[in-house]
């Protein structure tokens, strides 16, 4: 006997029920969908919050409230560790990039001091946390910050 050969024992698997084939499937006409209308199509979903055709409640009450979300500033993230552990011994956005150890610099490159460093090197960014700087220096390497330029606030 090999486990191809093993088969279900009779009567426990059942025929899937074929919806909407007629009279002879034993769910009639309109397989248990009533007549017309939207619910009864394939293909359905009624949309969020819908209310049967009256202004929906999210609709009906005021907007209200500011969010500064749009003000944001996002940094492009870089830690001591992981340029430890990159070859070379100076960078700057271009060179991270290239490396892949950033995606895209949204409002500027921020180098944070998690990890430790063991070797002299330059780093180029916009921003330095005080302890990213204070390991960089004293591992003998060097800080250069480069001023942000400006921006526009983001679409929302």
């Amino acid at each position: 006997m090999n486990l191809s050969e093993i088969r279900p024992p009779k009567g426990q698997v059942k025929n899937k029920r074929r919806l909407g084939q007629g009279m002879g499937t034993g769910r009639g006409k309109f397989a248990g969908r009533g007549a017309k209308g939207a619910k009864s199509i394939s293909g359905y979903s009624r949309m969020r919050g819908f209310e049967g055709g009256q202004m929906p409640l999210h609709r009906r009450l005021p907007k209200r409230g500011f969010s500064n979300a749009m003000f944001k500033t996002t940094y492009a993230i870089v830690n001591v560790a992981t340029l430890n552990d990159l070859a070379g011994d100076s960078f700057d956005v271009q060179s991270l990039m290239a490396a892949g150890v950033i995606k895209k610099l949204e409002d500027g490159l921020k180098v944070l001091a998690n990890g430790d460093i063991t070797r002299a090197i330059t780093v180029t960014a916009h921003h330095f946390s005080a302890a990213a700087k204070e390991k960089i220096e004293k591992a003998g390497g060097t800080v250069v910050v480069i001023t942000p330029a400006t921006r526009k606030p983001k679409e929302q």
